[in-house]
């Protein structure tokens, strides 16, 4: 009985409620919350849905998206203009769908990648990552050589797949 409560405890998403005025109010705790607050939500693994209070609309992505901005704006950005442009680009072409996936895989990669370097990484600073990557060189061209390579064994099955779907040989 008792992994069934904290099964259900860990599904039960937190509600978020954004007002017109920009106000996030955590149901939760029944406070109102800033934007950072958010962010370490995301931090913690908490799952959570950010909701329109009057119209009850999903507003999750976007407050995501305003949380990755402000962090772009400030500090060191983590992508640069051709990045984004790139990105960008990727919007109303055939490979968006395709897009959205192939970044969600590489990213749940490095993911694993940091779990697996341990607990202690977790408080690295991006210049810490950095000055480790260069050391590491060898290792990390090696691991992500892998994915890479994974990466691109799994473009060109979809290509092929594509071709095939509409009849047309190489």
């Amino acid at each position: 009985m008792q992994a069934k409560k904290s099964a259900d405890a860990k599904s039960a998403q937190r509600v978020i409620k954004k007002y017109p005025n920009r106000r996030l109010y955590d149901t939760d705790t029944s406070t109102y919350i800033t934007l950072s607050e958010v962010k370490q939500l995301v931090m913690d693994s908490e799952p959570f849905v950010v909701r329109d209070a009057k119209t009850g609309e999903d507003l999750t992505r976007s407050i995501l998206l305003q949380i990755i901005l402000e962090e772009e704006a400030s500090g060191s950005p983590m992508f640069t203009a051709p990045v984004l442009s790139n990105i960008i680009r990727f919007y109303g072409h055939t490979m968006q769908g395709f897009m959205g996936g192939y970044l969600e895989k590489n990213l749940l990669t490095l993911v694993e990648l940091q779990s697996k370097l341990g607990d202690q990484s977790k408080a690295w600073t991006p210049e810490m990552w950095t000055q480790f990557m260069g050391m590491q060189a060898p290792i990390m061209q090696g691991l992500m050589g892998n994915n890479l390579e994974q990466s691109k064994s799994l473009f060109a099955q979809m290509q092929e797949q594509m071709l095939g779907t509409f009849g047309i040989k190489r």
